[in-house]
């Protein structure tokens, strides 16, 4: 069975710092891309950070500059750092594993930020 186990989430105030965890185990073939998406209270979930097989990466708008996906193919393990977070990057964050056929999402982990 396939497993994406977050970790890394916790309340912060306006201008600090997390990083997410998301360890990823199980029979998976194959993994060609794994992202980032959060979703807000009422709110739809989106793509926030996803970075490719092959290392390119895109981030939505609302967090180029001060999140980084970035991935350790060895622990199979891919991380999100956060930086300068505000009130609006409050949300349920889920990461999520994409196969050729199938995809993956994590349990979801919950990041505050206080204004």
């Amino acid at each position: 069975q396939v497993q994406l186990v977050q970790s890394g989430g916790g309340l912060v105030h306006t201008g600090g710092s997390l990083r997410l965890s998301c360890v990823v185990s199980g029979s998976i073939f194959r993994i060609d891309a794994m992202g980032w998406y959060r979703q807000a209270p009422g709110k739809q979930r989106d793509l926030v950070a996803q970075i490719m097989k092959g290392g390119d990466r895109n981030y939505s708008d609302s967090v180029k500059g001060r999140f980084t996906i970035s991935r350790d193919t060895v622990r199979n393990t891919v991380y999100l750092q956060m930086n300068n977070l505000k009130p609006e990057d409050t949300a349920v964050y889920y990461c999520k594993a994409s196969t050729p056929t199938l995809g993956y999402w994590g349990q979801g982990t919950q990041v505050t930020v206080s204004s």
